[in-house]
């Protein structure tokens, strides 16, 4: 597939895209901001919309404007500033990122692949987001928006596959510009298409900028194969409970007695996984006598 691709050249599509985001990006505020910005929100806007990210990122960057300041900083006051951002071993990741940039790499961020990857929570995406956005590089960016507009656009598919292929990742490669400056400009501008345009479902065909060149418009827009993914309900299961209880201790200036975490959530198997997996990940600590609190 990789070579099809290079057998044809890409540049106009590229182009398009590139040349609508000039007109259409959104002012996202971490756009325009430090080479930490850019990590603290590619932490949030992992499983976060971008609406719920905006006003706490501003906050946190207010509060804790650098790596180093983030380090100082008691986990159980991270947690907290997390609120309902929702998966929070993210933000103790996030602090324990903050305390390796200060203490391993002079409170800068690095700037290379290798060394970002070796950051807590940072998995071949965030790094190579990281890469472009914050420093302008060369890297070859798949998030699920990038991946569908390639997707459509080159391959003529309705949708990616549910994970990253050898195949795709070389297809990628293929495609992605060579220079730095204009293979980040053309990731941030392919994962905005992606949100705003190209999007999973009704996607906006009659204004898309690269419909011309989309092999997936050209044949009809035919439609997803394989078997349609499930999502995972959130009601009532034990990551709502885990949210519940971790609420109740953000909210206590001291140890919560399991009495007051059971009005959080009444199930007692339930609520007893839900705390034990809270004290495994390093999120709440136990003080005895049936009591718990946040770190610190």
């Amino acid at each position: 597939m990789a070579d099809d691709v290079a057998q044809h050249d890409t540049s106009p599509l590229i182009d398009a895209v590139i040349g609508w985001f000039d007109e259409h990006e959104r002012p996202l505020p971490w756009r325009r901001s430090t080479p930490w910005g850019v990590v603290v929100s590619e932490f949030m806007l992992q499983q976060t919309p971008v609406d719920r990210v905006l006003a706490a990122w501003g906050a946190w960057m207010e509060r804790w404007p650098t790596p180093s300041a983030l380090a100082e900083a008691e986990l159980a006051d991270v947690l907290r500033a997390w609120g309902r951002l929702g998966y929070p071993r993210r933000a103790q990741r996030l602090h324990a990122t903050a305390v390796i940039v200060r203490d391993e790499h002079d409170g800068e961020v690095p700037q290379d692949e290798d060394s970002l990857l070796a950051l807590p929570g940072v998995g071949h995406y965030t790094a190579a987001a990281i890469a472009a956005f914050a420093f302008g590089r060369r890297s070859v960016v798949l998030d699920t928006n990038i991946r569908r507009v390639v997707t459509r656009s080159v391959v003529g598919s309705a949708a990616p596959p549910a994970h990253i292929t050898s195949v795709e990742r070389a297809l990628a490669e293929s495609l992605w510009p060579a220079d730095d400056a204009r293979s980040a400009r053309w990731s941030a501008a392919a994962m905005e298409l992606g949100a705003l345009v190209c999007t999973s479902r009704a996607p906006h065909c009659g204004t898309c900028p690269v419909r011309a060149q989309c092999a997936w418009f050209d044949a009809g827009r035919p439609a997803a194969t394989g078997p349609a993914r499930r999502k995972a309900t959130y009601e009532g299961s034990d990551r709502q409970a885990r949210g519940r209880v971790l609420a109740v201790l953000r909210e206590s200036d001291g140890p919560v007695g399991v009495r007051a975490l059971a009005r959080a959530w009444a199930d007692d198997q339930q609520r007893r996984r839900a705390i034990d997996s809270l004290v495994a990940d390093g999120l709440v600590v136990r003080r005895g006598s049936g009591r718990y609190s946040l770190p610190g």
